[in-house]
């Protein structure tokens, strides 16, 4: 092969892997134009609970969401307990309907005293100490996972001795 050739070959091999390189990268971003995630998310929940409700229809809801995956969003919650569960986020001034929380790949969302919770409107049954009630959570991937709230004294908080149920 005389060395034009061979540079010409060169070239053509250079921008073959170029253009295959660029067509994976490309490949690898979302339909929606979104980066590449860390793989799907891989939800768990911990510390779910629902503070005895002083009286009234009404209740908050916390947990944690942890994800050792890839970003998700919590889109919806629902209750066969409840007519209605609402996503709130609160700060020293304000309280506001939320139509979705993100999950962060590797990290979590946490829903605590004094900011992102949840709302639970019309009870079935008033909650008592000790009951069980089950929210659906629905996130944009990772789909439905249904879990079980205890319900626990007002002044309750995840990682403390739990005497009251």
């Amino acid at each position: 092969m005389s060395g034009l050739a061979f540079r010409r070959t060169a070239l053509a091999g250079a921008v073959l892997a170029t253009v295959l390189g660029t067509a994976t990268a490309l490949a690898a971003w979302g339909p929606d134009g979104d980066p590449p995630a860390a793989g799907a998310a891989r939800l768990s929940i911990a510390d779910p609970y629902i503070p005895l409700p002083a009286g009234g229809a009404m209740a908050a809801g916390y947990l944690t969401v942890r994800n050792a995956g890839g970003a998700d969003q919590l889109v919806a919650v629902s209750s066969p307990d409840a007519s209605s569960v609402t996503m709130h986020r609160s700060d020293e001034t304000s309280m506001a309907a939320i139509d979705r929380f993100a999950v962060p790949a590797g990290g979590a969302l946490e829903l605590a005293r004094g900011g992102a919770h949840l709302m639970i409107m019309g009870w079935a049954k008033q909650p008592a100490l000790g009951d069980e009630f089950e929210l659906d959570l629905t996130f944009a991937k990772a789909g439905t996972i249904a879990v079980r709230v205890p319900v626990k004294p007002l002044t309750y908080r995840p990682g403390q001795q739990d005497s009251g149920s």
